[in-house]
């Protein structure tokens, strides 16, 4: 358990070593004043985004949640075979 913890580790601390480079790069001639790729954002911007972030998370939710009880409805209908299989219904 510890090997596998300190290889993660590791790795981790390996791979954010050679992405550093590139994420600490600036250009000398970049003028954007903090503007991202959208340009400059103003508050329905943000306030649509921060939906559309609660809404993806709320239907992965709900997916996840129909996933798990269909395997369960699944597992539990196999169970229920084998006991009338072994019992003779």
């Amino acid at each position: 358990m510890r090997f596998r913890l300190a290889r993660t580790s590791l790795f981790a601390a390996a791979w954010l070593l050679v992405l550093a480079p590139a994420a600490l790069a600036q250009e000398d001639d970049v003028t954007d004043n903090g503007e991202g790729f959208l340009g400059e954002v103003d508050d329905k911007i943000i306030t649509f985004f921060s939906l559309g972030v609660v809404l993806f998370f709320t239907i992965v939710v709900i997916l996840a949640t129909l996933v798990q009880q269909r395997l369960d409805r699944r597992k539990d209908e196999k169970k229920a075979s084998r006991v009338r299989q072994r019992i003779g219904w």
